[in-house]
């Protein structure tokens, strides 16, 4: 089957209106608008009001119902849900018809999910259920509520525009049997032909495996990913509000950054370590395990390329990103550590526990040292465990933030070099600088408010004087 797979992201699908008439659309009729199938997240905010805000943490109704003992707090959140789910519908959707058929839609899940709790709640009153078995099935029902309100937004969208959408639901909402991912995967496309009409999926399906259990708020790009593999598409496409940059345009500049253009897979995986993702990790496997190219595009954009992400290597070695990410660093100090194994062993058992993601980490004879993606107050939690099992090791955090420069093929360009220079000439110092022997990216460790201005000036040294003496050459 000649199709494709693309996903839109949240912040984009706010915009669906526009994207319906330049990037689905776009003058294409008949058959010529089909073979494609869309993959959907929820529009922008929803699901940070259904679980809790990805950045700041702000509590939804999943965190609030954790934590409400009986209490009403999180049935105000739900409400919260509901309204801002028909206001978003409701910039959308220009067709009285269509907006009773989506408020209807929107009654109906909100009703289902406010009663599904009630009731749990009722019945965790007795001594003989705990609520926090439960926990990660009402995560889950409550994930599949944004992404199933944005594809039958969007489809009832796409049909008042004259395509033959289908809704592809996949979220379980009252399914009673039990199915694999691909087997959800199957039955939701079980009598759809991508190549005469127009599958609109959700991002999130409800299986057996628990997709929030090992991805939480990943699963959209793994569904993706796994739909892509699954049904042998010829290109998986992510839609997104902005073009893979070299850098970040707010910190570097929109007239200095470039666009990448064309990467490969190792090269998304470093992204996503610095946090910056191209795509999940494991979506990225499956993708290349089933040689299925993956394209990067800015959504409002449709005529550009955008991004090429696939298994080839660089015809040349060049440094194609700059990024940061802020980070702690967890130090671990022992005078007797020197020729003793397990130190880190341990360590990691303690790093995993609290849920910690490890970004790098260096060690010496008496220091181990992990820089790591979590806030202080974690990392609080994971002294106190550390010092209960080494008493006379000297345990500290220290808030601070990494610059990666980052490439398919690096060898040979003195990017560690070079960059400290860089960096130095900014007028700042880097605290640790590190080169693995794979030679695609290289770490500078920083004070936390450096990270911006050192970036910028990464950026410079290592990107734009290289272009500038590419074109001095042609």
């Amino acid at each position: 089957m000649s199709h494709t797979v693309e996903k839109i992201g949240g912040t984009s699908m706010s915009r669906f209106n526009e994207l319906c008439d330049d990037l689905i659309v776009r003058g294409r009729t008949g058959d010529d608008l089909y073979g494609r199938i869309f993959v959907v997240s929820a529009f922008g905010g929803i699901t940070d009001l259904l679980l809790e805000h990805k950045k700041t943490g702000d509590p939804g109704v999943y965190a609030k119902f954790a934590h409400a003992s009986g209490g009403p707090g999180w049935q105000s959140a739900l409400e919260k849900v509901e309204e801002a789910m028909v206001e978003a519908h409701g910039r959308l959707l220009t067709h009285g018809a269509d907006r009773d058929t989506a408020n209807a839609f929107v009654r109906e899940r909100i009703d289902g999910a406010r009663n599904c709790l009630i009731d749990l709640q009722r019945l965790c009153s007795y001594g003989h259920f705990r609520l926090s078995e439960h926990m990660l099935h009402i995560r889950e029902l409550l994930s599949g509520l944004g992404e199933a309100h944005s594809a039958m937004v969007a489809t009832l969208c796409l049909q008042r525009a004259g395509v033959d959408a289908r809704l592809v639901d996949l979220s379980g909402w009252r399914d009673q049997a039990e199915r694999s991912l691909d087997e959800r995967l199957e039955h939701g496309l079980d009598g759809v032909d991508p190549m005469s009409e127009m599958p609109i999926v959700t991002g999130y399906a409800q299986c057996a495996e628990g997709l929030m259990r090992e991805f939480d708020r990943g699963y959209s790009e793994v569904t993706f990913s796994r739909l892509a593999a699954l049904t042998g598409a010829r290109e998986a496409i992510i839609h997104k509000e902005y073009h893979l940059s070299s850098a970040d345009p707010k910190t570097v500049g929109q007239d200095k950054v470039r666009k990448l253009g064309r990467t490969n897979y190792d090269v998304a995986d470093q992204l996503s370590n610095m946090g910056m993702e191209a795509i999940h990790p494991d979506a990225a496997k499956t993708l290349r395990q089933a040689n299925v190219p993956l394209r990067v595009t800015n959504a409002f954009e449709p005529e550009d390329p955008g991004t090429l992400i696939d298994d080839e290597p660089a015809e040349s070695p060049s440094v194609e990103i700059v990024t940061g990410i802020d980070i702690v660093a967890l130090e671990l100090f022992e005078q007797d550590m020197v020729g003793v194994k397990g130190y880190d062993a341990k360590i990691l058992e303690v790093l995993t526990r609290n849920d910690v993601r490890i970004v790098s980490k260096v060690s010496n004879a008496n220091t181990i040292t992990h820089y790591v993606d979590a806030s202080l107050r974690v990392m609080r939690r994971v002294e106190k465990d550390l010092e209960k099992i080494y008493p006379s090791a000297s345990v500290s955090s220290r808030p601070m933030s990494m610059a990666a420069a980052i490439g398919r093929d690096l060898n040979g360009l003195a990017v560690l070099q070079r960059g400290l220079t860089a960096i130095a000439e900014a007028g700042h110092s880097a605290v640790g600088a590190s080169q693995g022997p794979r030679n695609v990216d290289v770490q500078f460790i920083l004070e936390r408010d450096h990270l911006k201005p050192v970036v910028a000036a990464l950026h410079a040294a290592l990107i734009e004087k290289a272009d500038e003496s590419v074109l001095k050459v042609a």
